[in-house]
């Protein structure tokens, strides 16, 4: 069992939580049950998992919830250059989201390799 709290990637897909969520606040109502919801889901998985596999038993167990972060990432990629081309963001905030996704991504695929 791993100390969740002890690792970077979780730290940064936990900062990532919070700043989707300050950032869909301002989003449109009618996005409240869609788009908003969605995306706050995604984001909020991937710490989550991460938390997750850390608490499982077995190396196998945190690959499997390290790679369902990863999914969960890609998800919130996507949702992220979404709600830019809606106008829901502007370019600032989009570059540096999808900076910090990229970042949390590479850092996935490399603890995964490491643990292979």
């Amino acid at each position: 069992m791993k100390d969740f709290r002890k690792m970077q990637v979780w730290h940064k897909g936990h900062k990532l939580a919070l700043e989707i969520y300050k950032l869909t606040a301002k989003f449109p109502k009618e996005e409240l049950y869609g788009l908003s919801s969605q995306i706050r889901r995604a984001a909020v998985s991937i710490p989550t998992n991460i938390a997750e596999g850390c608490g499982r038993g077995s190396t196998k167990e945190l690959k499997q919830f390290l790679r369902i972060s990863m999914g969960s990432a890609s998800e919130v990629e996507y949702q992220i250059l979404l709600s830019y081309e809606l106008h829901y963001m502007n370019r600032d905030t989009y570059d540096n989201l999808i900076c910090d996704i990229q970042e949390i991504k590479k850092m996935l695929s490399s603890y995964i390799v490491k643990i292979n």
